[in-house]
């Protein structure tokens, strides 16, 4: 039997909505063993000056414990 549990992250870049969740699973892999998927929760965008300058993601990351 594997018990698995989800955080929540949020996590921000300023190139792409892809890039903020690669480097939110990137940060939590290093401390977080086990990971098997990261359901993207809300997307948001950052706006200054009529640009937009940086992609959000909160992202729920489920890892299975050992």
């Amino acid at each position: 039997m594997s018990v698995a549990k989800v955080i929540e992250l949020s996590c921000e870049s300023t190139h792409s909505f892809e890039d903020a969740i690669k480097q939110g699973i990137d940060k939590a892999s290093k401390t977080v063993r086990n990971i098997k998927g990261a359901w993207v929760k809300e997307q948001q965008v950052v706006v200054e000056g009529n640009k937009v300058t940086a992609y959000r993601v909160d992202l729920k990351i489920t890892f299975v414990l050992e």
